[in-house]
């Protein structure tokens, strides 16, 4: 499966997106990875480039909050990308944050996974989990 991801916005947290990196390609999949101070917009036109799975997006200081009220909206903008999965991962507030409001949030801004202040194999565990999930699920429609 192919994976766009990078950092969002004004953070430079470039170790991180390294460990994302190696973690990623390590389980298999095809990395294309946008580094850090990444714009919305470069993700979904990579997505599209890319022909892109999974769209992961990071985010270190908390700025997640504010771009991601975008993502719905921008990515429907883009033809192709329904099948695209979205997850987001990191510290995705600035300060302290519930996960019991964060995760339901960004949820509604149209992300289908959601890890904050999780670690990385967690993140990756609950990606494939909804992998396996929406594949058993798209199997079962079609046997119908």
């Amino acid at each position: 499966m192919k994976v766009v991801t990078g950092v969002v916005g004004n953070d430079i947290h470039v170790v991180a997106n390294r460990l994302i990196d190696l973690s990623l390609k390590a389980r298999g999949y095809e990395v294309f990875n946008l580094g850090v101070n990444t714009y919305l917009e470069e993700f979904f036109d990579a997505c599209v480039e890319t022909g892109a799975d999974i769209l992961l997006i990071s985010s270190l200081n908390g700025e997640a909050e504010g771009w991601g009220r975008e993502i719905k909206s921008l990515k429907s903008r883009y033809k192709g990308l329904d099948h695209l999965i979205m997850m987001i991962g990191g510290n995705l507030t600035v300060g302290t944050g519930d996960p019991q409001t964060i995760i339901p949030k960004y949820q509604k801004y149209g992300f289908d996974l959601v890890c904050h202040q999780i670690d990385l194999n967690t993140g990756l565990d609950m990606l494939q989990d909804f992998i396996a999930k929406r594949n058993d699920t798209s199997d079962r429609k079609s046997s119908s």
